[in-house]
């Protein structure tokens, strides 16, 4: 009997701790990265973000720099708004899709981590910021055509992020941008490793279908389909099981859509042959797919959780975030206690009523949110 009775005491105590654990009692972090100038940064609903991003950041030698006068205005302007909005946090990123060329080069020495890491500082200081992003797309595998890459990255990244937060101390924010995809996920990041350094990661669940891809598909699914493995789920249930933290995982919406011309309207255009033309800004949506005199359908995918839209007379597909899918990863964020919601990018915004409000009135209406 005594031994029922602790077997049935430990249960409630395991029980109690896993609870315990995966609650997530942190903000959920609303993160919109910026990739405009400086003027139109004002007039963005900028009080229902957590974390702004400057974007980008690139390498000069060793060091980080911000390039010209330009963006030095806008990295200034950004941090100005915390005037009106005195808990946002700004960041200031390295990289971006072609601008990590030298990154492995570089980061793969100890002289060059530490290079590297002052000079962080250094420009951290001066603009009074709160933090980086790392966006090297991607560690040790391929990514922008023509730069290097090595296995070596994998490791040499975990020793970046140490270095940094090392030079920088706790109260420094790092993030860094991960590809949303499996074999990003399965080799260019020490998962383990990296928790211990990162307050939270930015999962690029979008452009899972991208400029390379030879067949159409969701291009920022929530879910998976029988036809597409590549989702924000997927990616989410991957850096789980490579023990990520949950709120530290911060899942990505699209604030734009892709155009792909397709041989084929089978399907609506679903899972067809294709080849990529270009993207286009949701403030732009009004007056494109939205527009009825544009010739376009529109669907929804209700396994993948995803809008798409046709032109049957173009042969023209499009894959994109709106408003339901956007809301739906919030509420799927906040049910799975992850860290927040992050975005590409608020310039593809409208200055009011747009997506980022969209987040906002999700978050408001949620009985989950702390």
């Amino acid at each position: 009997m005594k031994n029922k009775i602790t077997l049935v005491i430990l249960s409630i105590v395991f029980t109690f701790c896993v609870n315990a654990k995966s609650k997530n009692n942190k903000p959920f972090r609303v993160v919109g990265y910026y990739c405009g100038v400086g003027i139109p940064i004002d007039s963005f609903e900028v009080e229902k973000l957590t974390h702004l991003i400057f974007s980008f950041g690139h390498l000069n030698g060793n060091r980080f720099v911000i390039h010209s006068k330009i963006d030095s205005t806008t990295i200034q302007r950004m941090v100005e708004l915390k005037n009106r909005n005195p808990k946002l946090k700004v960041l200031l990123s390295l990289g971006g899709w072609s601008g990590c060329k030298t990154c492995s080069d570089v980061f793969n020495t100890e002289v060059g981590r530490k290079e590297f890491a002052q000079s962080l500082k250094s420009v951290s200081q001066y603009f009074k910021t709160d933090g980086i992003d790392l966006d090297w797309e991607y560690p040790a595998i391929k990514g922008f055509p023509g730069h290097t890459y090595r296995p070596e990255d994998k490791h040499s990244f975990t020793l970046l992020l140490k270095e940094i937060r090392k030079t920088m101390g706790k109260n420094f924010e790092i993030s860094f941008a991960a590809g949303g995809f499996t074999s990003y996920i399965d080799s260019s990041i020490e998962w383990n490793e990296v928790n211990k350094y990162v307050d939270f990661i930015n999962v690029m669940s979008y452009d899972l279908i991208h400029g390379y891809s030879t067949s159409t598909g969701h291009h920022t699914a929530l879910f998976s389909t029988p036809q597409q493995i590549e989702s924000t789920d997927h990616a989410v249930k991957m850096m789980l099981h490579y023990g990520i933290s949950s709120n530290k995982i911060v899942i990505g919406a699209a604030f734009y859509g892709r155009y792909f011309e397709v041989n084929s309207t089978a399907n609506n255009g679903l899972y067809q042959k294709c080849s990529f033309l270009k993207s286009v800004s949701y403030k732009l949506f009004e007056d494109s797919i939205y527009n009825t005199n544009k010739g376009f359908e529109i669907f929804w995918d209700s396994v993948a959780k995803a809008p798409y839209a046709i032109n049957r007379n173009r042969n023209l597909f499009f894959t994109y975030d709106n408003e339901k899918s956007i809301q739906l990863k919030v509420n799927y964020g906040l049910e799975n206690n992850l860290g927040g919601i992050m975005f590409w990018q608020l310039y593809d915004d409208k200055f009011k009523n747009g997506l980022l409000n969209c987040i906002n009135e999700k978050l408001k209406n949620s009985k989950n949110i702390k």
